[in-house]
């Protein structure tokens, strides 16, 4: 292996190891809920949801922050400041005594891990361009999706052994170690001469201009809704296989199951999408994604849960369509605004997490006894997105 394939390899596995402590922070909590709501004190189990969406949120307002910063100051220092905010907060979550402060822990967390989440494309893009970006984005990615996999693991053996403290701990320790590696390793890839002054009217000029482009609004709405279905699954996904079917050590094993299928459709959109394109891929993807939990509603409504093999192949069949919309609806919402592609982005991870975060909430409140109503959240939020997508084809023709 030469000096370079090293080196290239480092820049991978770095910007992987970035992106990657977003799905930590989220699902590396998941099996500790129950026990974190007991500590706190919360009275309504739905309640401990909060402590997924909540992150989501922080994640969603700090884009508008940490990436047009980023243009203005350089990559690595607000990627500093990102850090120390996140292990701050996971300060914050150790020593939580009630619901809000573990709320205002978990939104600060996701305006911290908002840098390092965001800015680590931008990184991708200062040091590569065309192809050669997007086949170190998908080598990126592949690391990126194993994480969701294993962490929920990793979250029960610090749970099992030294309590819910301990994952907040271990993640903090984890982003020092990180951030060491970066600080050594990783150049400014920022040029001066691409350095912007950062000011709110740029901020306002740029919402003006991505809200003029039908394209990158639609497909935002649309990455909103589906992004609100998957966020309600993470957040209730361990009271449906831990309460509901009283599974609650297989529960990484089952989670890991599930994310690896976004991981095998992400690869094949990878695979496909220059064949068939990316409107195609999302039309398909979208009635999949409707049908999929309306034959679920048809089956199982008002009756108990069906077993455990059962809801496990309808969540396997109905998330394989993730790993074909996410990617592509984000390139297909950028497409009409490369002219403010940083603030664009900024705008577009903002809108689609706001979106999100309410519909993950609202679905989440009536999971009970059954997992019926996620499936019908599932079914809404595609039947929108079906809609939507006929919508922006219909403005094409037009056009």
């Amino acid at each position: 292996m030469t000096k370079e394939q090293k080196s290239q390899l480092e820049f991978i596995a770095l910007m992987a190891s970035l992106m990657s402590l977003v799905a930590l922070a989220i699902d590396a909590l998941l099996p500790a809920l129950n026990d974190i709501g007991a500590s706190i004190g919360i009275q309504q189990s739905n309640d401990s949801q909060l402590l997924v969406t909540m992150i989501f949120l922080g994640l969603g307002i700090g884009q508008l922050i940490s990436g047009p910063l980023s243009d203005s100051f350089g990559r690595k220092p607000i990627i500093y400041f990102g850090f120390a905010l996140f292990i701050i907060a996971s300060f914050i979550c150790t020593n939580a005594t009630s619901l809000e402060v573990m709320i205002i822990g978990r939104i600060l967390q996701g305006v911290g891990l908002s840098a390092p989440r965001t800015i680590s494309v931008a990184i991708v893009r200062d040091s590569f361009q065309g192809d050669y970006m997007a086949k170190i984005m998908s080598f990126v990615t592949v690391i990126f999706i194993l994480v969701p996999a294993i962490a929920p693991a990793l979250g029960k053996l610090l749970l099992d052994f030294w309590g819910w403290e301990s994952i907040f701990y271990t993640q903090a320790i984890i982003s020092v170690v990180v951030v060491i590696w970066f600080a050594i390793r990783q150049k400014e890839t920022l040029k001066k001469e691409n350095q912007t002054t950062f000011n709110l009217q740029l901020l306002s000029n740029g919402i003006k201009e991505f809200f003029r482009h039908k394209q990158a609004v639609i497909n935002t709405l649309i990455s909103g809704f589906i992004t609100g279905s998957f966020l309600a699954f993470l957040s209730t996904a361990q009271k449906i296989f831990g309460e509901q079917y009283d599974m609650n050590d297989e529960f990484p094993y089952l989670f890991a199951a599930i994310a690896l299928t976004v991981g095998v459709s992400t690869f094949l959109n990878g695979k496909y999408v220059v064949k068939y394109g990316m409107r195609k891929l999302v039309v398909i993807s979208s009635i999949f994604f409707t049908i999929v939990p309306l034959i679920y509603i048809l089956l199982f409504y008002n009756t108990e849960n069906p077993s455990i093999y059962v809801l496990l192949a309808f969540f396997v069949l109905h998330f394989f369509s993730f790993g074909f919309f996410f990617g592509n609806l984000s390139a297909l919402a950028m497409e009409p605004i490369g002219h403010i592609a940083g603030i664009g982005s900024a705008i577009n991870g903002f809108v689609s997490t706001i979106i999100a975060v309410p519909i993950a909430g609202f679905i989440g409140t009536y999971i009970n006894s059954t997992a019926t109503p996620l499936f019908m959240g599932f079914f809404l939020t595609g039947l929108i997105s079906v809609v939507c997508v006929q919508l922006f084809s219909k403005g094409r023709k037009k056009t």
